[in-house]
């Protein structure tokens, strides 16, 4: 697991305590993109938390964009974001 990944797993852990976490790199399918070359990477994050509960897509999203707020721009410059509250992943037949 790279450095980025790592940091940006154990934010996430401590800021919304998930209950499913993933975080994939994808930064090499944007090679040569503007972010990219400055040293942001691209990232694929899927989240399944309580604290999503109750609460629509816009406010989880926002929920993750501050809790890693401090990485963007040095560490982040994309990301595809998968939230759910553990009840919105069960109906979504995903594991």
């Amino acid at each position: 697991m790279n450095l980025k990944v790592q940091i940006i797993e154990e934010t996430l852990r401590d800021k919304l305590q998930p209950l499913l976490l993933r975080v994939e790199d994808d930064s090499a399918k944007h090679r040569g993109h503007a972010g990219a070359m400055q040293g942001g990477g691209h990232y694929v994050v899927t989240v399944v938390a309580e604290v999503f509960t109750g609460r629509g897509l816009v406010e989880q999203h926002r929920m993750v964009n501050e809790a890693l707020k401090e990485l963007f721009g040095r560490d982040i410059h994309a990301l595809a974001l998968n939230t759910y509250s553990p009840d919105q992943w069960k109906s979504s037949g995903r594991s």
